[in-house]
């Protein structure tokens, strides 16, 4: 299932099997290399992606144990103090234009990564931006493919095909 975080905040976290509220999702932690989901906050704790066993209306987690606080966790002492974030960084080209920042993501909840990025510059949203025109996440922005020069490759390789085009057309014809 595809979906926006922003539409998750909120979203009751149950046990596998129960039916008691362990809490609420709050927050996301997102692997600025790799764009993997490490997991989300419920409240003040912190339960791994790779916990979650069912994700709907609600979110089920495979042991209500699994929740603790992310200082506990040794494994993301170096993410949790890496300065490079997703959510709230700023965007922009390659070029140096400024799209805004980065205000929401989509994820896909089977394999728990992100996406789309979704970019806002002041109360407007920009246009979203697949995780693939990322080219790299800095301390300072989100550094994503500049869309003249992407539009400059789709341009080429249409021109390339049409060239190719006629020439299809002549093999086609000396064969009849």
């Amino acid at each position: 299932m595809h979906v926006r975080f922003s539409s998750c905040i909120g979203t009751p976290v149950l046990e596998e099997g129960g039916d008691t509220t362990l809490g609420l999702l709050s927050g996301i932690l997102i692997h600025p290399d790799t764009g993997k989901i490490e997991g989300f906050l419920v409240g003040d704790l912190f339960c791994s992606s790779m916990d979650i066993v069912r994700w709907g209306t609600r979110v089920y987690l495979r042991d209500a144990n699994v929740l603790a606080p992310p200082e506990d966790r040794i494994r993301l002492q170096s993410l949790l103090q890496d300065p490079r974030t997703v959510l709230g960084q700023k965007i922009r080209t390659e070029a140096g234009v400024k799209l805004g920042r980065c205000s929401d993501v989509q994820f896909n909840t089977d394999m728990m990564h992100i996406e789309w990025l979704f970019p806002r510059k002041f109360f407007r949203w920009g246009i979203a931006l697949p995780v693939s025109d990322i080219l790299e996440v800095t301390a300072a922005a989100i550094v994503v493919r500049d869309p003249i020069a992407k539009e400059r490759v789709k341009q080429k390789t249409t021109q390339e095909s049409s060239a190719k085009l006629p020439e299809m057309e002549a093999g086609v014809a000396l064969r009849k």
